[in-house]
């Protein structure tokens, strides 16, 4: 199934307008700094709008994290962990089965393990126990475990019920958690999220990793203290040891890369690259290409090739897309456990069997997340009103609870809505179950946050959390279309009643010159990229096509551009073959694209890497005007002062046109699409043959029985060239008479 093209405007707008003060403090930033231009103007873009700013956002020490103590409720989360160590009572770490919750658990296991803990873990099944704490499991670690203590971890903020069932039973709970809370707080020993409406944390988005990260960085502080050490150390040893695990969950989490998660992140993703994890390391050499081309053969990469490659290519884009999706294919098609396995591996034979493991299954995702998405897509066109809808709800039997967040997320990248997909579970007959309960994801826009639309509708839902732009709930089949109703009724409240046009952001236009390696090189230092720092976008207008050709199998573009002054640009778009790009050579294009560093064979060379193309915007408009003056003109409108020269067609543009038709004939060319056949004769002979000339040349090359013309349908031509045409002048046209008629000057 063809997918159809998303029907929101692409609307392409810059960050920051280039004001006097704007203007200002970039070259400020600039000269101050010893940067480029472009590049102060992106910090600019980031909120960095002075030079200390600047230098702070680019500095990534430890010392500008938060005070863990800050967070509401940590510190009784501590003493309550350090009395379970100190009597030997066993632990339970109850976590989520996505990446945050897999790097949860291992961080945490790994920590209370080195503090001789006798301590375990539970992370439910997706498709058994749904999303959260459930009482069954705090039944089971209570009574089959002798577990005394539960740490939830990416889980548990709306655990009202089942803290007071934990309660019951004698086991204690201390909730860590990130996911906006509700109004009523568990009951727990300690709640530490920094979503708390009480906490006075600054920064609020940590992953859920982040918040054990403090957790423990506030308890080996404590100790410190009482060591009488400086506590900074207690801090500083939490961060080298798990700033890796902590940087993984929060990429994967598609958390902000500000602020504190910038420190960390960048500091993790350095240890990522060197890791000593067994595990991880194998997943990493599972993801990165084992072998290159020499002499049209494939041969091995050496450990050194090996180990500069991770140098070069592990960044937050590799650890996001590379990664993450193996690590969350676990939990989404078989069993977490098996992805917190892999980064507790302790032999290197365990380490490479889990990670081989890890990327059968992320294939067997890929597979089934292809599978529904035809489907979702097939409902969409079939029962979906995109004109007026401002939520896509989705429901479908059988989907695998694992792959509708994934889906929801595609779903709302093409159609820039906001999505919600919900499976049902039946019989092989199709029978629904009894109890008919669906489970649902869904992800959202900017604009509209998704829990809140969820708790306009929770008279409806069964349960629900999550973050702003994504959540889970669960429903039973016969609230569907009330649901459907109530949360598009909402969504047009928030969003309004017309659809706003996907906006793609761009820190500036740049002129080709500006395109350099200089810049690419420097931007690198504003790593690592995520939400809240974007990759950089820059926008280039009026580059010429000069060729397109396919990579990997015709999946991906490769475009060579170049400038009016001659300059020549490589640009990649990834996800779009050629064929998909309805350019013709020589046609300028508009291109919004980010700014990379290619390195092959030992040369770094600057290439764009496409995020948006399509027609120059000025030679749009300018067509369009084109246009509109011929038919003004063929229906006898004179002439403007100095209009003659773009209009009338000189003897040597005919011979031009002739000249190129008969040589395209001759090789068996007899169609062209009206654009392709401008832009062909724009390409030889710039700044001679326009929209206008060429309709006047072509219907006089008609009427004078020099080429045969038909046009079938409207910008589409069929040409039939006469070798031997009697001799005839373009004078002689009655069409050129009546055209050169039309030069009176206008009063």
């Amino acid at each position: 199934m063809e997918e159809r093209d998303a029907i929101r405007n692409k609307i392409w707008s810059l960050i920051c307008q280039e004001t006097d003060s704007y203007e200002s403090a970039v070259e400020q930033i600039a000269r101050e700094m010893n940067i480029p231009r472009r590049m102060a103007q992106v910090l600019y873009n980031r909120g960095c709008h002075t030079t200390k700013e600047a230098q702070a956002f680019l500095d990534h020490s430890q010392e500008k994290m938060h005070d863990p103590f800050l967070l509401k409720d940590v510190d009784l989360a501590v003493q309550r962990i350090r009395r379970a160590i100190e009597s030997g009572e066993r632990i339970a770490i109850y976590g989520d089965y996505d990446v945050d919750g897999v790097t949860s658990v291992s961080l945490l296991y790994l920590f209370l393990s080195d503090k001789g803990a006798d301590v375990g873990y539970y992370i439910p099944s997706r498709i058994r126990d749904g999303y959260g704490v459930s009482i069954p499991a705090i039944e089971m670690l209570a009574k089959e475990k002798g577990v005394g203590l539960i740490i939830t971890v990416d889980t548990g903020i709306t655990a009202i019920e089942e803290v007071e069932f934990a309660r019951g039973l004698g086991v204690d709970m201390i909730i860590t958690d990130h996911h906006e809370c509700h109004t009523e707080l568990p009951d727990a020993c300690a709640v530490v999220n920094p979503h708390r409406e009480d906490c006075p944390y600054p920064f609020k988005d940590l992953a859920g990793v982040g918040v054990v990260f403090k957790l423990l960085c506030a308890y080996e502080m404590t100790v410190c203290q009482e060591q009488g050490k400086p506590v900074i150390e207690g801090a500083a040893r939490i961060c080298r040891e798990y700033a890796d695990l902590v940087a993984l969950g929060t990429i994967a989490d598609v958390m902000p890369v500000i602020d504190e998660n910038r420190i960390i992140v960048a500091y993790g993703l350095h240890m990522i690259a060197n890791t000593k994890r067994l595990g991880l390391s194998a997943l990493i050499d599972a993801a990165l290409p084992s072998t290159k081309r020499r002499g049209g053969v494939m041969i091995p990469l050496t450990e050194e090739e090996r180990i500069q490659q991770r140098k070069k290519r592990i960044n937050s884009g590799f650890v996001g897309f590379g990664l993450a999706p193996r690590i969350n294919a676990a939990g989404r098609m078989a069993s977490a456990s098996r992805a917190v396995e892999l980064l507790l591996a302790d032999t290197q034979e365990e380490a490479e069997r889990l990670a081989e493991e890890l990327c059968q299954i992320n294939t067997q995702r890929q597979v089934e997340e292809n599978r529904v998405a035809e489907q979702a897509y097939r409902k969409i066109e079939e029962t979906i009103d995109l004109e007026n809808d401002r939520v896509i709800v989705l429901d479908g039997n059988n989907w695998p609870q694992g792959i509708v967040g994934i889906v929801s997320s595609r779903i709302t990248e093409k159609y820039g809505l906001p999505s919600i997909l919900i499976s049902f579970d039946t019989a092989t007959d199709g029978t629904p179950y009894s109890n008919d309960i669906g489970k649902g994801s869904g992800r959202s826009v900017k604009g509209l946050n998704l829990v809140e639309a969820l708790m306009a509708c929770d008279d409806l839902l069964l349960r629900f959390g999550g973050h702003e732009l994504a959540a889970g709930m669960s429903m039973i089949r016969g609230n569907i279309e009330r649901f459907r109703t109530r949360i598009n009724e909402y969504a047009r409240r928030v969003l309004g009643e017309e659809p706003p046009a996907l906006q793609l952001l761009a820190d500036a236009e740049l002129e080709a010159q500006e395109l350099t390696l200089e810049l690419a090189t420097a931007l690198e230092r504003l790593e690592p990229f995520g939400i809240a720092n974007p990759v950089p976008q820059f926008i280039a207008r009026d580059l010429y096509v000069q060729r397109m050709v396919s990579m990997g199998d015709g999946r991906h573009a490769k475009i060579f551009l170049s400038s009016k002054e001659g300059i020549s640009l490589t640009a990649i778009y990834f996800g779009v073959s050629p064929m998909q790009l309805k350019f013709y050579p020589n046609e300028p294009v508009d291109v919004l694209f980010q700014l990379n560093v290619n390195e092959y064979q030992g040369e770094r060379s600057v290439q764009m890497i496409v995020q948006d193309i399509k027609l120059s915007e000025r030679f749009e408009k300018t067509q369009h005007d084109l246009k509109e003056r011929y038919e003004q003109i063929k229906a006898g409108d004179l002439l403007t002062e100095g209009e003659e020269d773009t209009v009338i067609p000189t003897r040597e543009d005919f011979a031009h046109v002739y000249t190129f038709l008969r040589k395209e004939f001759r090789q068996g060319c007899a169609a062209f699409p009206e654009r392709a056949l401008l832009a062909a004769l724009q390409g030889q002979y710039p700044d001679t043959i326009n929209y206008i000339k060429l309709k006047y040349i072509l219907r006089i090359l008609e009427e004078l029985q020099i080429c045969g013309v038909e046009e079938p349908t409207p910008g589409f031509y069929l040409f039939d060239v006469y070798f031997t045409p009697t001799k005839t002048s373009i004078e002689k046209s009655s069409i050129l008479r009546k055209l050169k008629g039309q030069c009176k000057r206008k009063k």
